[in-house]
Order: C-alpha cells, then structure tokens, then sequence
C-alpha cells in the first residue's frame, strides 16, 4: 500500500528560518504557488494518481480559489494555520491555531476536515497532549508522527512504522506514521522532502519495494519547483538541505508514481484492518 500526500505550502515556508517564520514577513515574498500546484495537478492527472493534500491555513485564507481546486478532486486535511512547530507553542496556543485552520477549511469546502499533520513531524514525546487536542477537534487520521530521532521532532519510543492505533488518556486515534527504511542497519526517511531529492531513484525504489505492505510519500510544492529563487541568510548546510535535487525532482517524481500505484488516505483506511493494528499507548 502507497499512500500519497502533499503539504501545501508556499516556497519560502522553512521551518526554523527567521526570515521566513512570521506571518507578517510572508507577504514580501514572490507568489509561486498557483504555478506550483497546476504542475502538481498536472503530475497526477498524467499518471491517474490519487493523493491526500495537507493545506496551511494561510494559504487557505490567502487563496481560498486553490483549496477550492483541490477539494473539486481530492481529499483535505490541515497542516496547521501558521506552520509552526507544535513544541514551540503553548497547548492553548496549538488548539486555537488547529481549531482556526479547521473551520477554515471547512467554511472553504464544504467539507469535513479528517486529517491532520504537524509541520516538521513535530509531535515529540513531550508533546502527546496534541493527540488529544488533535480527537476533540474531529481529526480522525493523524499523519504527524516520525517514529525516529529527527530534527524538528520525532517520537522515538513509537515502536514500529505501521499504521497504528494511539491511545493517550481517554482518546484513541488513528496514526499512518512517515515510513522508515533501512541501510546498514541506520534508520532513514527517503519517501519525502529533502530525503527523496537528495536519494538516487535506485535507492527509492528499492526502499519502496522493501515497505510493500505500507509506504507513506510527502511532497511539498517547492520540492518540484526548480525555478524558485534561493532564500537570503540560509546557512550552506540548511540550504544544500533546502535545494538539492530539485531540478531533477518533478521527473523523479513522475518515475514513482509510474512504477508504484498510489492512492489517498481515504482509500487506504478502507483497506487497513484497523481490528488488527497495533495499539500505541502515549
């Protein structure tokens, strides 16, 4: 099973970046994201693919037209209202944010919002009341856990990179984790972002084949987007992690979903036995 997901940002929306962290700083920036997403509906159209779109509540309110776009053909989910990460927030600030981004959405489309994933894979141990805020909030499918050591987050005591069941104090919910791979014996990402920019194809597809069962991939527009300009004050290792591959991104992607068949969350909750997942306890 291969679910596909995209995290609808804007081109300059790195985390842990001054320049960029702001809402009031975003304006000053080049629009590059209506070119961004006709290539990304272009892709999937060309190759018959279904796909779960994660959106940034800016982004929404900024430019309702494209959440519109996207719900005519595929599937919602949020992504935060302001795309900061969960653990430098206060829990009331997390929910007020969530909450925002949520009705939003909703008053956008029409539609209810189901899913959720926390930018940078932020959820940490410290941070499980998310969770919680995440099922009283109507979230039934929670896609934000990174069952590893990462830089931005990661739960690394969550024990295996299945879908999962989590339970924390009186809630349960549903988890569809990043998909981990393995080389010499070391745990790494390779299905998304930076990873899969940086990872020759060979390398991808074989991880692929070795995660048959369960492979979840996440895109972001930028990762597509060769003629974005290069952001000023990058550090040179954040921006060799912030531009590699590019240029060959968007061929490399068009590949995977040639040789692989994905689909959307929706589809993939129907066909896991959620009877016979396991249970997380947090």
């Amino acid at each position: 099973m291969n679910i596909l997901t995209f995290d609808i940002e804007e081109w300059f929306h790195l985390l842990d970046f001054s320049a960029t962290k702001k809402e009031e700083q975003w304006s000053k920036y080049e629009v590059r994201i209506y070119d961004n997403m006709d290539r990304i509906f272009r892709i999937l159209e060309e190759t018959n693919t279904k796909a779960t779109f994660f959106i940034i509540g800016w982004i929404a309110r900024t430019y309702p037209d494209i959440v519109r776009k996207i719900s005519e053909k595929y599937e919602i989910g949020s992504h935060t209202m302001t795309h900061q990460l969960v653990w430098q927030q206060k829990p009331m600030e997390f929910k007020q944010d969530l909450e925002s981004s949520i009705k939003l959405l909703q008053d956008i489309t029409g539609k209810p919002v189901n899913y959720f994933r926390a930018p940078g894979y932020s959820i940490r141990e410290s941070e499980t009341y998310a969770f919680e805020t995440l099922a009283n909030l109507g979230i039934k499918i929670d896609c934000s856990v990174f069952p590893a050591k990462h830089a931005h987050g990661g739960i690394v005591s969550f024990p295996k990179a299945v879908p999962s069941i989590i339970e924390h104090n009186d809630i349960r919910i549903k988890e569809l984790p990043i998909t981990l791979g393995q080389i010499l014996g070391k745990k790494i990402i390779y299905s998304g972002g930076g990873y899969f920019r940086l990872f020759p194809y060979s390398l991808i597809k074989k991880l692929t084949k070795d995660n048959k069962d369960y492979n979840m991939a996440y895109i972001h527009p930028r990762d597509l987007d060769s003629g974005q300009p290069v952001l000023e004050g990058l550090p040179l290792i954040r921006r060799f992690k912030s531009y590699v591959g590019i240029n060959g991104a968007e061929a490399k992607l068009r590949k995977y979903l040639t040789d692989f068949k994905f689909t959307d969350i929706a589809t993939a909750n129907k066909q896991i036995d959620w009877e016979k997942a396991p249970v997380v306890k947090l």
